[in-house]
């Protein structure tokens, strides 16, 4: 029984030895297991209690704001709104006319934009730096830098702009295809020019079009927030992949109601191919004025189908009107894609390739018949 009682007695001896140690030289390993720390003030007078530091938690998306924040930007542009004649900046003239001569103002705007390459190429909204005469760019790190216009696309309200600035950190691109309702987005932009921000949503609704905002429209919806100086910004999924540019919202106040609009990164990836390549974006046309086919029209006309678009209008001269298309006419196939609406028409037609040929298929007097188009260059949009 004695060896016991000493063996125990040895025990509790280096247990308390151990601890006056830990307690003595890394007092940290015996806060480790509990949920505080007593700490002190900056008067050192007074003890309060402090949570542990911890690894980032489930469900935080500091990840993926850390992996998109650096490749987005702020745009700054200014255009001027006196008057450009020669004259009016001749001193003499100026003197002579005192102020009923108009002074040169300035009017600055703000948006934002995503930088896609490291060479200094830069997404963003075709109305953010639309009339602008001077651009500048400002990077998350501060710094600033000029940018001039690669091309713009105003049919989709996209830009390319560059900055002479290399080695630049870059927005990897996602699949906006894969993308669901229901996943969680983040919408990172300048909103009022308070800096550079992130909000959290859901994609709220996919393919939105008919808003009338684009001639062409494929929206992203989401209700993260975005805000007057948000366009041109990015739009990311939870791995912190740019999803979309933000672009619109739907407000009657100017502010954000959880209604926004983001143009799909397969979208914003094709114009700014084209841009670089070619300065700008060729599109398809035949000259053809669509309206939608709902149950009332198709029962009001005794059409044969109740969905598709239907020809109201043909350019006269046009590719369609010489290959034989009339109003009246259903459009069911383009170049052997079925047609399911009025801007899934716009859109196969848009990818077509001006000189070439394609065949389309008509319902006329409920038959069909084809008919082969010499596709020609779409007008630019004014």
């Amino acid at each position: 029984m004695r060896r016991y009682w000493l063996l125990f007695a040895q025990t509790v001896t280096v247990a308390l030895a151990l601890y006056f140690v830990a307690a003595t030289l890394r007092p940290e390993w015996l806060r480790a297991g509990g949920h505080f720390s007593r700490v002190g003030t900056v008067a050192d007078s007074v003890a309060v209690l402090q949570s542990p530091r911890l690894p980032a938690l489930a469900g935080s998306y500091r990840l993926a704001a850390g992996r998109a924040m650096p490749a987005v930007v702020n745009i700054l542009t200014s255009k001027s709104l006196g008057q450009n004649h020669p004259l009016l900046k001749d001193p003499f003239f100026r003197r002579f006319f005192g102020e009923r001569v108009p002074q040169d103002e300035q009017q600055s705007s703000l948006g934002s934009g995503v930088i896609v390459s490291p060479d200094g190429y830069i997404l963003t909204n075709n109305h953010v730096i639309e009339a602008a005469d001077e651009i500048r760019v400002v990077l998350a790190d501060g710094r600033k830098a000029p940018a001039k216009v690669v091309g713009t696309d105003p049919e989709t309200d996209l830009a390319v702009i560059r900055i002479d600035e290399r080695s630049l950190p870059v927005m990897v691109l996602g699949h906006s295809d894969q993308a669901r309702v229901g996943d969680v987005v983040l919408a990172i932009g300048n909103p009022f020019g308070v800096g550079q921000t992130v909000t959290m949503g859901i994609i709220s609704a996919l393919g939105r079009n008919n808003l009338h905002i684009n001639h062409f429209e494929d929206f992203i919806q989401t209700d993260a927030a975005i805000n007057f100086g948000n366009s041109g910004g990015a739009l990311i999924d939870a791995d912190g992949n740019l999803l979309g540019i933000n672009s619109a919202i739907y407000s009657q106040t100017g502010g954000s109601v959880g209604i926004g609009f983001a143009i799909p990164v397969s979208t914003a990836k094709a114009v700014m191919e084209a841009i670089i390549k070619d300065g700008q974006v060729v599109r398809g046309w035949i000259g053809i004025e669509t309206q939608d086919i709902t149950p009332e029209l198709a029962e009001s006309f005794s059409l044969a189908r109740d969905k598709g678009a239907i020809i109201a209008g043909v350019v006269r001269n046009g590719p369609a009107d010489r290959a034989g298309m009339k109003p009246g006419d259903i459009l069911l196939t383009v170049a052997g894609k079925p047609v399911a609406s009025t801007s899934e028409t716009l859109k196969l037609i848009a990818q077509l390739i001006p000189g070439q040929k394609a065949t389309m298929t008509l319902m006329r007097k409920n038959r069909e018949t084809a008919v082969e188009v010499s596709i020609a260059k779409r007008p630019r949009a004014e």
